[in-house]
């Protein structure tokens, strides 16, 4: 099984003169969901190289047991060190691909064309999709062959308003994610602000918030499984 995860490459908070990037948890968790279960992992970013680290993923309080790891993974810090561009990988070479969040995917992966096409690529190539957090918003511009958003109809989840007011950047951001799935015409729901929620609905899973994304990952690895033996 080969599993492509795509991060962001863009690190500036808005006009806050802050810096974001992916959240490290969203990446460690699911990556060693993917490794543990055996999977080639290939991550890309829209500029290649190292993708910005969102500095308040890494502080104590939102450290877990797989960023630990992850930091001290050699291997998986080489890799990160030097994604793919994503103009760069095709969706014949994957069998799903998965988006952890943090802010800096709302500025550059929701209007990335390529990052588009490659959603649309996967999703009409029969293959699973995933994202967590913040990363459901890319799916803002991606369509369905008939030109209609891949969230029409589709029950799905990302971060909800009341966790980004929370964290103070409803006013920063350039759209709450919570917002964009329901104008798009897709069925949101949530749990308890930080608790965990994942939503599966066809070829599409969607995780809430950064205690989402093992689960996240665990139900993309059962899908492509599924799919593998029908």
């Amino acid at each position: 099984m080969k599993i492509l995860m795509v991060l962001t490459s863009h690190d500036t908070l808005g006009d806050t003169g802050r810096k974001t990037g992916f959240w490290l948890e969203e990446l460690a968790a699911p990556y060693f969901v993917f490794k543990d279960a055996g999977a080639e992992i290939v991550l890309a970013s829209p500029k290649g190289g190292q993708p910005p680290l969102d500095p308040k993923s890494n502080q104590p309080s939102a450290q877990t047991d797989s960023t630990h790891r992850f930091e001290g993974d050699a291997e998986a810090k080489a890799q990160l060190a030097s994604t793919l561009r994503l103009d760069s990988v095709k969706v014949a070479d994957f069998d799903s691909v998965f988006y952890p969040g943090g802010h800096g995917p709302l500025w550059d992966l929701a209007e990335d064309k390529t990052s588009i096409a490659l959603i649309e690529g996967f999703l009409a190539a029969d293959k699973p999709v995933a994202l967590v957090c913040h990363a459901p918003g890319v799916l803002r511009h991606a369509k369905s062959a008939d030109g209609k958003p891949v969230v029409l109809g589709k029950n799905v989840t990302g971060f909800a308003n009341t966790e980004e007011e929370a964290v103070g950047l409803t006013k920063v951001v350039p759209f709450l994610v919570e917002d964009e799935l329901t104008a798009k015409g897709g069925h949101y729901s949530k749990t308890a602000d930080w608790g965990v929620h994942v939503v599966t609905d066809g070829l599409l899973i969607t995780g809430q918030n950064p205690a989402s994304s093992a689960a996240a990952a665990t139900d993309l690895m059962a899908l492509v499984a599924k799919r593998a033996a029908a």
